[in-house]
């Protein structure tokens, strides 16, 4: 669930009244819905092997430029005439080949179906990957003369050469089996949607297969364009409900063969999670290995095993054990070297998350980053010169820079400008010769820069958005962005911002709305550019103020973990206290303070607007979970634990069961299509409500998915004209 923060993230700018502000005018909503605000990037940007180029996906043209002078060299596919537009595009780890992904048609958070297409560069053959219908999660082999997809939840190989498509599972079925993709609950909380990987030699593909067939399933009306509405059944862990049950296995192309790996997990055979699976260089002559991460149901004990893709046996390379969670396992939490002479792990063992170096027999070497900070990001490890890049919190938790530093711990540098503040984010090429440095901050946005690795010299800008920048300067008045710190009555110091108008005046009274997310690391008080639809209410005559609580990221272990096993408890205290101090200030109208919040968001504004009654006058919750009940194993045991084993954690915050403290204006909005966080969370709220004899309002959006889709302009209007006419 904390990927939802994209839905409620609101990062605005500063802007003074300049000589020329009668000709600019505030923003409004349709300034930010239509794009003209937002920043662009480098789109479909690649590092190539040589370590002296890159790629980029240029209006379907996926082009070869130099990083020494900039120049564009060549175009590495042009799209022909009549040719579906290109979506997104991989190449093989020899560059011969380009694969090609059109007509998308989404799945759920991250999977799609679509067209594939092979071009290939030293012939200009382009061909379909398969006639027999749209692929899921095609990938080239390394050694590009093959490429493997899933259809109908088995796994497919083409050989590139031929043309010739073989099914190497057999017992993919919906609703039952699934090969090579993750079940729902995998997808949306570990945030991947391919579950298997190519071996280094192209000679065999490791894939996780989910049973899900014990599995409860979760039935959604859909309603458009039928004279009878349909359903739509899928399988939907809720909290301390079954799982999956998840295997890993190894398919080797020399005996057209599948074996099972050992996943040594003793008693938790089966009620375990593997987040992550990915082939490891050995080192000492080895073949390549398979590391499989491996998780208990509660999340707090976590493996990294070693397994022989020959045999299927395996050993544990590395275990940690923490007595609330581990941190989410993704693809960085653990980065072999290239050279196979052992790997690095970001680990918060000390209360802060860092890195750490091992050996190949898992013995740990040293720690290589330390502090009262977190690395953010481990972006790669260069064997060569044995340096290590990384993004960290180090000078705030609001900000990011970029630096390099030693495996052994020593000769750290700062890669991104000292004295340019902000959110520094890298992308390095192979060879560490040169990074690409996307920046931005509350008055500045995005500015991409190719950067020498060495000295940190600019080489060029690849993007400035001069244009956006010249827009904003002609056209309008901007909020100002201030940063501000409170302290709790617990003694708890938060970060929070405010949104004011540029001609804010101290001696008027304000109504305010509080925006939040809220969730279990997450973080939206932070200093880089971005708008959000809150920002028109400034417009409006309304202050805007958000401020990050306990549970929230970036702040180290203790104040991340402090609300597990009580979601919503603290987090919510927080939120009171914030609305309590904001009260308090002269400029604020103390009877006309108002919460807002998406998902987990919503959750909170929910909670906040009935236990904190005498100081929120209006809420609008968006796709609120209303019981932790109605949520999904891997998110909510991660962070309140089994509801048999916990069951105050799961009641004594859930908003059902104080809907007869509602006095306040509430909004309630939710999608009936939501396959995340289901509607029953909203409907059940509803049914509360009604019994207390509460008036609320409500706008149900049929089919509508978690982000609302098309209805999602139609919401925010609402949920604008609801504030500004209730506060």
């Amino acid at each position: 669930m904390r990927k939802i923060i994209f839905w409620t993230t609101v990062f605005c700018v500063s802007a003074g009244v300049s000589a020329e502000a009668g000709e600019r005018r505030p923003v409004g909503y349709d300034d930010i819905a239509s794009g003209r605000l937002a920043a662009k990037s480098v789109s479909g940007l690649r590092p190539m092997r040589d370590g002296e180029h890159y790629t980029t996906l240029n209006r379907g043209q996926v082009l070869r430029w130099r990083y020494a002078d900039g120049a564009l060299v060549d175009t590495l596919f042009r799209m022909p005439e009549g040719f579906p537009r290109v979506e997104s595009y991989t190449m093989s780890d020899d560059e011969s080949k380009v694969l090609l992904a059109t007509g998308r048609v989404p799945i759920y958070r991250h999977s799609s179906l679509a067209d594939y297409y092979v071009y290939d560069r030293p012939t200009g053959a382009l061909r379909p990957l398969s006639p027999n219908g749209k692929q899921q999660e095609a990938t080239l082999s390394p050694d590009g003369t093959k490429a493997a997809f899933v259809r109908d939840n088995d796994l497919y190989v083409v050989d590139l050469g031929s043309g010739g498509e073989r099914r190497i599972t057999h017992d993919g079925e919906r609703g039952r089996i699934i090969n090579g993709i993750p079940d729902w609950v995998y997808e949306e909380e570990y945030s991947f949607s391919r579950a298997y990987e190519w071996a280094p030699g192209s000679d065999a593909i490791a894939f996780c297969r989910f049973d899900e067939s014990g599995v409860r399933e979760y039935s959604m009306n859909t309603f458009r364009g039928r004279l009878y509405p349909e359903n739509y059944d899928f399988k939907y862990p809720k909290a301390g409900e079954t799982n999956s049950v998840v295997e890993v296995k190894v398919y080797r192309f020399d005996g057209d063969s599948t074996l099972t790996v050992d996943l040594d997990s003793g008693r938790d055979s089966t009620d375990i999670y593997v987040p992550r699976i990915e082939w490891a260089a050995a080192g000492g002559g080895e073949g390549p290995m398979l590391a499989v991460h491996w998780l208990n149901r509660l999340q707090n004990h976590y493996r990294l095993l070693l397994a022989s893709p020959v045999t299927g046996a395996s050993t544990v390379l590395y275990e940690e054990r923490n007595p609330k969670y581990v941190e989410r396992i993704d693809d960085r939490t653990v980065v072999f070297l290239p050279d196979g002479q052992g790997f690095v792990v970001k680990s918060e063992r000390d209360g802060w998350m860092h890195l750490y170096r091992y050996d190949r027999q898992g013995r740990l070497l040293n720690r290589i980053t330390e502090g009262e900070w977190e690395v953010t990001a481990l972006y790669g490890i260069d064997s060569r010169s044995g340096r290590v890049y990384y993004q960290s919190t180090e000078g705030s938790p609001l900000r990011r820079r970029v630096y390099s530093i030693g495996l052994n711990g020593r000769g750290k540098r700062q890669l991104s400008p000292a004295g340019e503040e902000g959110t520094h984010d890298g992308v390095f090429g192979p060879g560490y010769r040169y990074w690409i440095d996307s920046f931005s901050d509350t008055r500045t946005p995005t500015t991409v820069t190719l950067r020498r690795t060495a000295d940190g010299r600019t080489v060029r800008v690849l993007e400035e958005n001069g244009t956006l920048r010249r827009r904003i300067e002609a056209e309008y008045l901007l909020p100002r962005k201030e940063f501000f710190t409170f302290t709790t009555p617990e003694g708890v110091t938060l970060n929070g911002y405010w949104l004011k108008p540029a001609d804010f005046d101290s001696t008027r009274r304000y109504p305010v709305l509080m925006t939040q997310y809220s969730g279990p690391g997450s973080q939206q008080v932070a200093d880089r550019w971005g708008w959000s639809w809150e920002a028109a209410l400034v417009r409006e005559g309304i202050l805007v103020a958000c401020v990050d609580g306990r549970g929230t990221g970036f702040r180290g272990e203790e104040f991340r973990k402090c609300t597990y096993g009580n979601l919503g408890g603290l987090e919510v205290q927080d939120q009171i206290a914030a609305a309590r101090y904001i009260g308090s200030l002269p400029y604020v109208d103390p009877a006309r303070i108002g919460i807002y919040g998406w998902s987990f968001g919503g959750f909170m504004a929910l909670n906040c607007i009935l236990k904190g009654n005498d100081v929120f006058a209006l809420a609008v919750a968006v796709a609120p979970v209303t019981s932790w009940r109605y949520y999904d194993t891997i998110y909510t045991e991660l962070y309140n634990g089994l509801p048999q084993e916990n069951a105050a954690g799961y009641d004594d915050n859930s908003p059902i069961f104080f809907a007869d403290r509602l006095r306040g204006k509430l909004l309630l909005a939710h999608g009936t299509g939501d396959d995340n966080v289901h509607v029953q969370n909203s409907f059940e709220m509803i049914e509360r409500l009604v019994k207390a004899g509460k008036s609320f309002e409500m706008a149900i959006y049929p089919d509508e998915n978690h982000g609302m889709g098309s209805s999602r302009n139609h919401l925010l209007r609402r949920a604008i004209e609801f504030i500004a006419t209730g506060l």
